[in-house]
């Protein structure tokens, strides 16, 4: 009799147990969804309970799982894909530009000039003054500027400016001064110091020679970068990026980012990539605490992943540090630079496999990328390893018979459909118009059968993921030039394209079966954009516009 009574009471509690167990705490109805999940890819509604993804089909579903304190939006006709992820982008780096002189788009080096200027009205003397984002490409000379009108302007300050690719700066005379560059300054290996007709410093410094003058740069305080930190964050939840995959930060960036995840205020996921930590095995290797916990992932209920190491192989294409297996056309004397050894390539690729992490290289050359492909190719057939996922992050000029190679070794080329659309006016010059072919080779590699994750690279592009999207699909920039496309043939579907910004980047980072998808199961990541970039003419995909941003369910960005 008491296990009937019993049974008699568990039934009158089902529906409110069941209703307890399966109302949505969200529910968007009336939309375009684009699932990225072949299994149902798209759909009219979702739900979503506790952070995930409970259900995705039509208004009707949807609607009945909708309770009293369920929240219903229609979104009255409005897309929604899944959460965009950026696979290589700066996060601090981006909080530094937002508050530094803003370089990027300067049509000459007066301007440039002007803009610091303008910015900098009200600095006392002897205050550093900071920027980024010139490039001599866009100028009509072409040519690296020189320290001469930068020292007059600022005769008292000294002032720093870096290029737009990060891979060489501007220093007047007055930095130059308080970092002891001298005409008898050596260049370091893996740098080079532009150079006057009397060998005096010119003011560029490209690659491993910047660190000459960041050295004599104040550090930032951790209080400054928090504040460059959240102010990147909302930048980015703003264009309707949910994660980023963030290569080369330090032990201090990284505890600040676990400070904010920790608290509940961090709306991103970030997949961290470590800085270089020197020699596998040194000190400073053994200092590092990111190294000596070994690989970390999906922290703070998914906010943090921290299991990949970030080096370097070569410099840029801009600033002609890219390492090439042939001499630049439009610089016979000069092949580019290593930053790194391959032997350090090598053995930090046998390390990570024995530890767990993931390596990612950057290489912009075809040399840069076959010396990384021959480490990766060393370091797998001593320590054999399925589902590595090692990656290259550029893969931007690749020699015709190492496109095969990322496929058959399993290495993932992480590539940044904008920084074709940036370098189209000039990337042919620098390589000639054989080796061009093999460069930004989006179709190429996906003919391999690998994946391609998309990103900026900001703050050396802009935020904005519709420019990556149009990028792929148009090889055009933003003025919808040239007609037709660029080297056409490369060009991604729209598809693919929407793949590449979102179960792309997750598969780079180990994240598929949580993100990537409007799955249920999945985190609720997703972005409600106000036309259909899967369907309007190539040349109103930019006048798409952000409505909102969600992370786990929760609007992390509304448009005013």
């Amino acid at each position: 009799m008491k296990y009937l009574s019993t049974y008699f009471a568990v039934v009158a509690l089902a529906p409110a147990v069941l209703e307890a167990q399966t109302s949505a705490d969200l529910v968007l109805t009336n939309a375009r969804i684009y699932t990225v999940d072949n299994a149902r890819p798209v759909a009219s509604a979702l739900a979503a309970r506790q952070e995930r993804i409970l259900f995705v089909g039509s208004d009707a579903e949807a609607k009945a799982l909708a309770g009293p304190a369920t929240q219903v939006i229609d979104l009255r006709g409005a897309s929604v894909v899944p959460g965009i992820v950026d696979a290589h982008a700066h996060l601090l780096g981006l909080g530094n530009m937002l508050q530094r002189v803003n370089l990027a788009g300067s049509a000459s080096y007066e301007e440039v000039i002007d803009r610091v200027k303008a910015w900098a009205k009200d600095v006392p003397p002897g205050k550093w003054i900071l920027g980024r984002g010139w490039d001599q490409n866009r100028w009509p000379t072409k040519e690296f500027p020189t320290h001469e009108a930068l020292s007059r302007a600022f005769p008292n300050n000294p002032v720093v400016l870096t290029r737009i690719d990060g891979h060489a700066l501007l220093a007047n005379a007055k930095a130059m001064e308080l970092a002891h560059v001298t005409a008898t300054t050596a260049d370091p290996s893996g740098g080079r110091i532009i150079r006057l007709a009397n060998g005096a410093p010119s003011g560029v410094f490209v690659d491993n020679a910047k660190n000459l003058i960041e050295r004599a740069i104040p550090a930032a305080t951790r209080a400054d970068n928090r504040k460059a930190i959240l102010a990147a964050i909302a930048e980015a939840n703003r264009w309707g990026l949910t994660g980023v995959h963030d290569p080369g930060e330090d032990a201090q960036t990284i505890g600040i980012y676990e400070e904010l995840a920790k608290s509940g205020n961090y709306s991103l996921r970030n997949y961290v990539m470590l800085s270089d930590p020197g020699e596998p095995g040194s000190a400073a290797a053994l200092r590092n605490p990111y190294i000596q916990r070994g690989p970390q992932s999906a922290l703070y209920d998914g906010h943090l992943w921290i299991r990949a190491i970030k080096l370097y192989a070569d410099g840029a294409l801009g600033s002609r540090g890219a390492a090439l297996l042939a001499p630049y056309s439009d610089d016979p004397t000069n092949s580019g630079l290593l930053v790194s050894r391959p032997e350090h390539i090598r053995a930090w690729a046998e390390a990570a496999l024995r530890r767990g992490f993931q390596v990612n290289v950057h290489a912009i050359g075809d040399r840069g990328n076959r010396i990384v492909l021959d480490a990766f190719d060393s370091a797998l057939k001593k320590i054999p390893k399925a589902d590595h996922r090692f990656r290259i992050e550029h893969a931007q000029v690749l020699s015709p018979q190492d496109i095969p190679r990322f496929a058959r070794l399993g290495v993932i080329p992480s590539m940044q459909a904008t920084h074709q659309t940036s370098d189209m006016r000039w990337a042919e010059g620098r390589v000639g118009p054989q080796r061009i072919r093999g460069a930004y080779a989006w179709r190429s590699l996906l003919n391999t059968g690998v994946v391609i994750p998309n990103g900026t690279d900001f703050p050396v592009e802009e935020v904005n993921p519709l420019l990556t999207f149009h990028a792929a699909v148009t090889r055009q920039d933003p003025t919808n030039w040239p007609t037709g496309g660029w080297y056409p043939e490369q060009k991604m579907t729209r598809e693919e394209a929407l793949q590449s910004m979102t179960i792309w980047p997750a598969y780079a980072g180990f994240q598929e079966s949580i993100l990537g998808s409007l799955t249920p199961g999945k985190y609720a990541d997703f972005v409600v954009l106000d036309r259909d970039i899967m369907q309007v003419p190539d040349t109103e995909i930019l006048g798409t516009r952000v409505i909102s941003t969600w992370i786990g369910g929760r609007r992390v960005y509304v448009a005013k």
